[in-house]
């Protein structure tokens, strides 16, 4: 595929403190995903996975497809993006989130061409549908699929977007998401976006009335997501462009503030610190 052929910038900054190798990976694992409630992929967790994808686990054992799901985290982890989405896209729907996880934040943070964002976020969005498919009972075959899709639809334009009924997708794939794991920090920090970005490009009465879009709900979204991970730059960040969005300067100090807390949290993994790179990227 030609996001494998083309070059993939480099992680930009010291990953070192980043490695987790051998059982680190799994002393670690909670607080690396606590956002995401992705379960730790050892071989019990292997077998399961195979057994719910049926004919999509294309006959891998649960040792190997365990090893593999490791190496491609601890690779995402360190910020070798382009690994576990190769390592992820390869095992199919049993490595979507890994893959998917990888392209986005890769995509989002590290590709300044932004024919070449949508194309990758268009591609993450086709592996998450599949996940989705292969494997409906899991939280984040969800959530993937409304990551890279809400990702996709900020690159085009809002009219665009809700023409093509992306906003309404992302919205179901949210819920689906939570209704499998309410603790999913980053889809309520997702959720909390859907509804505040809605109103702030259509206005509070008709985002309300088309697409049940409440500012109370983005607040609360929010407010979770920041009590679930405190620590994570991430919900601090999306705090403050929530603030921004529904109450624009009259917020601008609380929005500012949240973002100097998140560009001072320590970063647990290269995506955390491209996280909070941006967050100070917001007050300089």
């Amino acid at each position: 595929m030609a996001a494998k052929s083309s070059k993939w910038a480099p992680f930009p900054h010291d990953a070192k403190a980043y490695a987790y190798a051998g059982d680190a990976l799994k002393k670690a694992w909670p607080a690396l995903h606590a956002g995401d409630q992705e379960p730790y992929p050892d071989e019990k967790r292997a077998k399961a996975l195979i057994a719910a994808a049926g004919k999509a686990a294309k006959g891998i054992a649960p040792a190997e497809l365990a090893q593999r799901l490791q190496e491609a985290w601890r690779a995402f982890h360190r910020g070798d993006f382009q690994t576990p989405f190769e390592a992820g896209e390869a095992l199919g729907p049993l490595g979507a989130s890994v893959a998917v996880k990888a392209m986005g934040i890769h995509a989002t943070y590290l590709v300044d061409d932004e024919a070449e964002r949508l194309r990758r976020f268009e591609q993450a969005a086709t592996l998450a549908e599949a996940a989705v498919k292969a494997l409906p009972g899991e939280a984040n075959s969800h959530y993937r699929h409304a990551f890279a899709l809400g990702r996709y639809s900020q690159g085009l334009s809002i009219a665009k977007a809700l023409k093509q009924g992306i906003a309404g997708k992302v919205r179901a794939a949210l819920d689906a998401t939570l209704e499998r794991e309410p603790k999913h920090a980053e889809a309520h920090t997702a959720l909390a976006l859907y509804h505040a970005e809605i109103i702030d490009k259509i206005g509070a009465m008709i985002g309300g009335l088309t697409y049940g879009a409440k500012a109370g709900e983005a607040e609360s979204h929010i407010k979770t997501a920041l009590k679930l991970t405190p620590d994570s730059p991430i919900a601090h960040v999306e705090y403050a462009n929530v603030l921004l969005l529904l109450h624009g300067d009259k917020k601008e100090d609380a929005a500012a503030a949240s973002f100097e807390k998140a560009g001072k949290l320590k970063p647990r993994d290269a995506m955390e610190a491209l996280d909070a790179a941006h967050a100070n990227a917001q007050i300089e």
